[in-house]
């Protein structure tokens, strides 16, 4: 019994050292090297400093070792007996000045050139906000919410992991190649950190503060990052997903984005004219309440004892119709509720709130229509 508990140990353990072997070929053994003349240098910049390092380290132990097998006690070496030497003082204070002046020299220019977004081509704003990103195209009257889109099922563990679990989303940043693009980057609650490799980009989004960086892309391709500062429960689920387009593309794309608010506008005129039946309230409800609202609610709507409130008979989905369209687009103060008055329309935010007091038992009969919301937000102005 001991002998088929000794091989069963054994045999995990192979298993385990296996698939961290696997794992391990995947991971990069260095630094990215980038898609940008900026990331390039930075990368250049790591290999200059990184062999200097090994270097200076192999010289240093190789010393010590060679001094240490060489002079040993067993050989017959005494320690010579002096106190101090004006020469060798002076070699090592002059020679790691002169290391670090090398090694300052090149770290300044790229650095400089980092922090350097001026001629900016293009200017977009990077607003974090637990847990999403939002961006504006400051010269154009375009903005949107960039929101994880890995299925709930896969991130449960019900679904295989996809291909870049965790780093896809909705709506990704399109930016063309070719050209130096701005990013102006804020938050709307806490600190986060907008990390994309390849860019070399790293900076954070503090909330009343503007910080800028920059990149040039000079590769059409999908490059993916997220949020590198701890930001909350959902920290881990807020990626960024950038493409980079021709500019030819790109005009392309930023002239249907233009179109396709048109067309939105158009349709809120639309359905401020009309009032939608209960099915379809509730049909387009339960899609944005799992999209949006689930991951802290939960998708029964018990939300999180302690941590999340639920709805289920609570005096916000049985209360003042107002009151709870105000907390879905205004969010709450001092709670982590955020508001989705900029990500949501007004159709979905009409359809949220009718899903809400008619789900999971609640069923209060309310209809809440485009108009209802329209009326609030007026209100409200």
């Amino acid at each position: 019994m001991k002998l088929i508990k000794l091989f069963a140990c054994v045999a995990i353990a192979i298993s385990f050292v296996s698939n961290a072997a696997d794992k391990a070929v995947e991971m990069p053994l260095n630094m990215t090297k980038g898609v940008t003349q900026i990331s390039a240098e930075v990368y250049q910049l790591h290999m200059t400093i990184l062999i200097i390092c090994a270097v200076i380290g192999v010289l240093v132990f190789g010393v010590m070792f060679w001094a240490l097998i060489h002079h040993r006690k067993s050989k017959g070496a005494k320690a010579a007996n002096f106190h101090e030497s004006v020469k060798v003082e002076i070699a090592w204070t002059i020679v790691p000045f002169l290391i670090l002046i090398g090694m300052a020299i090149p770290a300044t220019r790229t650095l400089i050139a980092m922090e350097d977004p001026s001629d900016a081509d293009l200017t977009i704003v990077v607003t974090g906000s637990q847990w999403k990103w939002h961006y504006q195209y400051f010269e154009h009257d375009i903005d949107f919410y960039s929101v994880l889109a890995t299925p709930r099922e896969q991130i449960n563990g019900r679904w295989d992991k996809g291909e870049n679990y965790l780093l896809e989303v909705d709506k990704p940043l399109v930016i063309p190649t070719d050209k130096k693009v701005r990013f102006l980057m804020t938050s709307d609650d806490v600190i986060h950190s907008w990390w994309v490799p390849d860019f070399a980009v790293k900076k954070d989004a503090n909330p009343g503060f503007i910080n800028e960086a920059w990149t040039k892309v000079d590769k059409a391709g999908i490059y993916r990052g997220q949020c590198a500062e701890l930001c909350g429960k959902d920290h881990g689920f807020m990626p960024v997903v950038v493409i980079a387009k021709e500019p030819e593309e790109f005009d392309t794309w930023l002239a249907d984005k233009v179109e396709e608010k048109r067309k939105a506008q158009e349709e809120e005129q639309r359905l401020l004219a009309m009032n939608m039946t209960m099915e379809e309230l509730m049909s387009e409800g339960e899609r944005v309440y799992l999209a949006s609202c689930a991951s802290c609610h939960q998708p029964n709507g018990m939300g999180l004892p302690g941590v999340f409130p639920g709805l289920v008979g609570s005096p916000i989905a049985l209360g003042d119709v107002d009151a709870h369209i105000n907390i879905v687009i205004n969010g709450q103060t001092g709670t982590a509720m955020p508001a989705f008055g900029k990500q949501l329309s007004k159709k979905e935010v009409a359809a949220v709130v009718t899903y809400e007091r008619n789900a999971w038992g609640n069923n209060t009969g309310d209809l809440v229509q485009v108009k209802d919301v329209h009326e609030f937000v007026k209100r409200s102005l």
